[in-house]
């Protein structure tokens, strides 16, 4: 046979028998450089591709026997140099992709994702992005689907927010202001570097009656509405012959702007609508959107007075003898200092949060002393709170933990977040 056809013959089983030889060169080479950040001397990779090929061959020699004949080796000899280049080749780019692949992807690093800097808005000499809704909104699994209009209220809202904030805090504050400017029952929200987001929702049900106490009723009565009132208020209504105390549900003054179609006409519009919406509050201590800077929008709708209507919760001997007064009187009482959100304020300025979280059967709390945990040590949270039978305030390490106890724990969002995933 001529030698140029046995070069052609010596490439041919080269590579073929070059496949494994180079993919375990290839492994071996991110491996080590990714966890060891050393690179296989190349005296090895020669000596492990051989060995590989070799078996290889001789499976092909035994197959076929003009193989191991004399007159093949040029071929031989070209298949083992090409089997040489294709394994140092292989180790060469695994070798480099595991320099330029991170070393370590933590959890932390996830949630500090922040936007890209193109998306960001300088307004007064603070940032500010708006997030803009792409996609179809989609419908949350076990809930009935979205009426259009509210599709259309997400998807064409101008959802506007400080630019410093992780992305994972601004998913959470799209959530909470979805949630409760259109009084939506459940809400997820995932958003990216290019601040797009993509939102799954579920329509309100049963908003109104869930906030109301049980053993009460809830009664409407036209009457002169007090400037600032918002939904929670305790207000006393004078009617006729009857006096009687409640909680607001919601109010509405002549010529209001309804509150979940615009909530920053709030502000602005000459009376307001205090809406059916959801009351769930959040127990991490994050903050409301109350308390950002502008122009997002208030999260508590306050009216600005005149005639209109008060829905409030009262007792149910009460509320039948209300509902048939033609208008009323309506007081605001005062309930005093507010004490808990004083700390909760200082919690959120220490840079604390604070959740509530349940222990889970056969987990890693169940079954489980405070201190044999080392809660504190471990995952840098404290217990304020448990709830093993009855609330203990501050308990002692001693105190055991059994599947269905409630932990209130304050620490950094990470630390919590940390704490959480473990308790899940």
């Amino acid at each position: 046979m001529a030698l140029p056809v046995e070069i052609l013959f010596g490439i041919y089983l080269g590579v073929i028998t070059g496949i494994v030889p180079a993919l375990v060169a290839g492994v071996l080479g991110f491996i080590f450089k990714y966890v060891t950040d050393v690179t296989i001397p190349g005296l090895g990779v020669v000596v492990l591709s051989l060995a590989i090929a070799g078996i290889n061959g001789g499976l092909l020699a035994l197959n076929d026997e003009t193989i191991r004949s004399s007159e093949h080796a040029p071929a031989l000899l070209t298949a083992i140099v090409v089997v040489l280049m294709i394994s140092l080749y292989a180790h060469a780019q695994g070798d480099k992709l595991g320099a330029s692949v991170p070393k370590r992807i933590s959890l932390k690093q996830l949630r500090d994702r922040t936007l890209s800097s193109d998306v960001i808005e300088l307004v007064g000499g603070r940032g500010r992005v708006t997030v803009e809704i792409t996609g179809e909104v989609n419908d949350m699994e076990g809930y009935p689907s979205l009426p259009a209009e509210t599709r259309r209220e997400i998807v064409e809202g101008e959802w506007t927010f400080p630019a410093d904030l992780p992305l994972v805090e601004l998913e959470d504050r799209l959530a909470e202001r979805l949630q409760t400017e259109l009084h939506l029952a459940d809400v997820a929200v995932r958003i990216d570097e290019q601040a797009r987001a993509t939102v799954a929702a579920a329509p309100p049900t049963g908003a109104l009656s869930k906030r109301i106490p049980a053993g009460k009723r809830a009664v409407s009565v036209p009457a002169l509405v007090p400037t600032g009132i918002a939904r929670g208020d305790l207000v006393r209504v004078v009617a006729p012959d009857l006096t009687a105390e409640g909680t607001v549900l919601a109010a509405r003054s002549s010529g209001a702007v309804d509150a979940k179609t615009s909530a920053s006409a709030t502000a602005a519009a000459s009376d307001a609508d205090i809406g059916d919406g959801s009351d769930d509050a959040r127990t991490d201590g994050g903050e409301s959107t109350a308390a950002t800077p502008a122009p997002v929008p208030a999260t508590a709708p306050t009216t600005t007075g005149g005639e209109g209507r008060v829905t409030v919760a009262v007792d149910r001997a009460v509320a039948t003898k209300l509902v048939g007064a033609d208008r009323g009187r309506v007081l605001v009482l005062s309930r005093g200092t507010r004490r808990e959100y004083e700390l909760t304020s200082l919690l959120r300025r220490a840079g604390k949060r604070f959740r509530k979280l349940s222990v889970v059967a056969d987990g890693p709390l169940d079954g489980h002393t405070i201190g044999e945990l080392e809660i504190r040590e471990t995952y840098g949270v404290a217990v304020l709170a448990a709830r093993h039978g009855s609330w203990t305030v501050a308990p002692s390490g001693s105190q055991s933990l059994s599947a269905g106890d409630d932990l209130f724990v304050v620490g950094s969002r990470d630390a919590i977040d940390g704490f959480g995933e473990v308790a899940r």
